[in-house]
């Protein structure tokens, strides 16, 4: 299966997910006339926003939106599963807009596999990730006193079609964590691959560890499309 991949650098949180909901509904559209119509993955990096999934509870942020704006971060309610999360620099946020027809597979099937790339991502690194049970994302230390998690997920399915993705803390600020209670949770951790390891990782090559195990995973073949424009481009195809 071909798909386009297209690193958008560092891009505020709501001009990521408008783009996103354009290449959704563009795939969407594309499958409902019968064409083959494009799979995406998207890259990013945004700056500090707090998001909370429709579903979550807004209890789960700490903080007022005055110590909001003071520290310049975002609070922004989305379409996606899952509750609150931080995203900000350091972290590599995946966004798949992928066909789950076109990849013989359902919501949890996929969402496992996406556990999967993470899981083997951070094992280069030394870092056994696992999953826990009744929580989406990937975990160190499962079953232990200090589980904690290094990756989230959150995702939206719409006509088989997808978004949102998942955020794997590598050289992320965890102290923005401290505002929050993440993904609803007040007795686990959270983590990243710097605190991990004790050193700064090379977000570059995680980004292509990424890549190769979402193309063993997936069976995916890609299309490099990195410039900033892309995505107009492709909506005005």
């Amino acid at each position: 299966m071909k798909v386009t991949h297209i690193d958008l650098g560092i891009m505020n949180y709501r001009d990521a997910w408008q783009k996103q909901g354009s290449l959704m509904e563009k795939l969407k559209k594309e499958k409902s006339e019968g064409k083959e119509g494009l799979n995406y993955l998207l890259f990013v990096e945004h700056p500090h926003v707090y998001t909370l999934g429709k579903n979550g509870n807004q209890a789960n942020l700490l903080i007022n939106t005055v110590q909001l704006a003071t520290d310049s971060v975002e609070f922004i309610k989305v379409d996606r599963g899952g509750d609150i999360t931080y995203h900000g620099p350091g972290q590599l946020v995946v966004y798949p807009i992928f066909c789950l027809n076109d990849f013989r597979t359902g919501v949890k099937e996929y969402v496992r596999r996406l556990e999967e790339v993470v899981i083997r991502t951070i094992a280069g690194y030394g870092l056994r990730g696992e999953r826990l049970e009744k929580a989406t994302g990937v975990w160190l230390d499962v079953n232990k006193s200090g589980v904690r998690k290094i990756c989230a997920i959150g995702v939206r399915c719409s006509q088989s079609i997808t978004m949102h993705g998942f955020a794997l803390n590598v050289n992320t600020d965890l102290n923005y964590f401290n505002f929050i209670n993440p993904c609803g949770f007040v007795d686990k951790g959270v983590t990243s691959m710097a605190k991990e390891t004790g050193k700064t990782i090379n977000i570059d090559e995680v980004k292509s560890f990424v890549l190769q195990y979402f193309k063993e995973i997936f069976a995916i073949e890609f299309i490099a499309a990195n410039a900033l424009n892309t995505i107009d481009s492709l909506l005005k195809m």
